[in-house]
């Protein structure tokens, strides 16, 4: 007798298969006319579907009831999201582009990243109450790279076509692609200096400030970093040179040749892992020594199997951390209360980066004006990135024991990074997944207002021509029906009350109300690049790629003239014209 099957993995199965395949029903609608991020659409859908809702998705029975193992697969889950991203990132930038922008590339990695770093430190140092400053300091370094994914919503897109240069998404690209594997000098300089310099240095062979030093400089920059920049570059160079030969000889497929970035980004992730190097900084800089040449981006430039593998990352590992937020902790914790975390966030968001985008924008060719650096200031997400350095921290200090037992400034500074760092993340994903909407609908409303506003203006001046030329009519119909026959009797028109003035001025408000509606529900539908002309002769948007609507010879479309399309059956607009003739002689 057929029997149900109800386990976590069809249960998972299918939820991820019928959120994302109802999210793509209407993924247009959502990303280019609403502008929403598909980041805050899955961390929505995420605590819908997770423990804290439905319970469909349950990431505690997945690691069999152990918070450690659920932060380890969480770990490697954004290790191998960053991994595949950073690998495409590097792919997307042009021939030699690290090479090329090295000047503005050092002033965002060099002194625009400790300024990040410090700020961001300072504000959790002031907020969080009964912290030490290094605490602050390690809990800075995981926000201050930017996200790669997040970053990827604001320069992909007609949005981003639209209004972006093309140089600034370039380098907001290989900014957010750089810094995320150049977090490790800033987290570790600190938890080296908590494990040897405090409580006393407790579970270490000693050695002070001097030993941390030491291990941060030998360890982080040597080994991490270098290490990894290395066998990076080396890396991709290989693969673009075998890559090479296939081709020539007719050795590859079609497919393997598309697919060969991911796995090249597979490959790097897992080598990386097992010497204990920087695979998040290694994937970038293979992914651009790979294209070093410009081959393989122009090639695969038209191609979907990449933003597909992107978007299919994206969708699910955004999901993940709407199920895996541990969202009690942030009314339920003995680090920070509610009313000190919401102006962290708040201020975090806004003093983080754009006073250190304002002071270099200047020394940055691709910022050209304040309108630029305001907005590149503004969106320096905090996302995937930020969740990896968060359990990277928590997995050393794990290891800081006395006598088997976590050391007691370890397990604090555990649940700082957990509550500060998840709560910053969610703030950056509502706020940069919102902002681009709720800009477009604040630009939108006052347009539409003002053309309902003057439709509804020009029809009641049109109904009151209309009655009064009626009215008209009517009395000059009267005076020649009464020289006809004498004797009839005069019929008066009821007067209008004040009654019916009332209700007819009433009335104009639901209709105003529905009016703009539908010029709000009509500029959501009207297709990418066609011209809006209100009542008043308000010009919408028009897409400057169309050579139908521009005048000849080029430039720009005439201001408030409408535009008047060809009529699609000349017979009828000539019938009109007769008619209209007719009527006037």
């Amino acid at each position: 007798m057929p029997t149900l099957v109800v386990v976590n993995f069809n249960i998972i199965c299918a939820t991820l298969g019928g959120f994302i395949t109802v999210f793509g029903l209407v993924s247009y609608l959502l990303k280019e006319k609403f502008y929403l991020s598909e980041a805050l659409i899955s961390t929505i859908f995420g605590v819908v579907f997770g423990p804290h809702a439905a319970n469909f998705i349950r990431p505690l029975d997945y690691a069999h009831g152990s918070e450690l193992d659920l932060e380890t697969i969480t770990l490697y889950f954004t290790r191998l999201v960053l991994g595949v991203q950073l690998v495409l990132a590097g792919v997307q930038l042009p021939s030699k582009y690290l090479w090329k922008e090295w000047k503005s590339l050092s002033i965002l990695l060099g002194p625009g990243m400790c300024i990040m770093w410090m700020s961001t430190s300072l504000l959790v140092w002031g907020l969080v109450p009964s912290i030490s400053f290094l605490f602050a300091l390690a809990v800075g370094a995981a926000v201050t790279p930017t996200d790669p994914i997040l970053s990827n919503s604001i320069v992909k897109g007609k949005f981003a076509d639209k209004n972006i240069p093309r140089e600034l998404q370039k380098i907001i690209i290989a900014e957010s692609g750089a810094n995320d594997g150049l977090g490790y000098p800033f987290l570790f300089l600190a938890l080296y200096l908590i494990q040897y310099t405090g409580d006393q240095g407790l579970g270490t062979a000693g050695g002070g400030a001097g030993k941390a030093i030491g291990l941060w400089f030998i360890e982080t920059w040597c080994y991490t970093i270098l290490l990894s920049i290395a066998y990076g570059a080396v890396v991709g160079w290989l693969a673009k040179e075998l890559l090479h030969w296939a081709e020539e000889r007719h050795y590859v497929d079609r497919e393997s040749f598309l697919v060969f970035a991911i796995t090249l980004a597979l490959f790097i992730v897992g080598t990386c892992g097992m010497i204990g190097s920087d695979d998040v900084l290694a994937c970038f800089i293979a992914g651009n020594v790979f294209t070093w040449d410009d081959w393989f981006r122009l090639e695969t430039k038209d191609d979907s199997l990449q933003p597909t593998i992107d978007l299919l990352l994206n969708l699910s590992v955004f999901l993940w951390f709407g199920a895996v937020c541990p969202w009690h902790l942030f009314v339920e914790n003995t680090v920070i209360p509610i009313y000190r975390l919401i102006p962290l966030g708040i201020l975090v968001l806004l003093l983080r980066r754009l006073p250190m985008v304002l002071c270099f924008h200047h020394f940055i060719h691709q910022v050209e004006d304040i309108r630029h650096a305001l907005f590149v200031g503004f969106f320096g997400p905090i996302g995937v990135s930020a969740i990896f350095y968060l359990y990277i921290a928590r997995e050393f200090l794990h290891t800081l024991e006395v006598d088997g037992h976590q050391r007691e400034d370890a397990a604090q500074l555990s649940e700082v990074l957990m509550v500060v760092i998840w709560f910053l993340t969610i703030c950056s994903i509502v706020v940069h997944g919102l902002s681009i909407p709720l800009g477009k609908f604040g630009l939108y409303l006052p347009r539409t207002i003002s053309m309902a506003l003057s439709s509804e203006n020009r029809s009641t001046s049109f109904s009151r021509t209309r009655s009064s030329d009626d009215r008209h009519t009517r009395s000059e119909i009267d005076n020649n029906h009464q020289e006809r026959v004498l004797g009839s009797v005069f019929r008066r028109r009821r007067p209008t009350t004040e009654a019916d003035t009332s209700g007819s001025r009433t009335s104009l408000v639901p209709g105003t109300v529905s009016r703009i509606g539908r010029y709000m529900f009509s500029d959501i539908r009207r297709p990418h690049g066609t011209t809006v002309h209100g009542a008043d002769g308000v010009r919408g948007e028009v897409d400057e790629t169309d050579d139908n609507k521009l005048p000849p010879g080029g430039g720009s479309p005439p201001r408030g003239r409408p535009t008047i399309s060809a009529p699609k059956d000349g017979r009828v607009m000539g019938h009109a014209i007769a008619m209209q003739d007719a009527a006037d002689n």
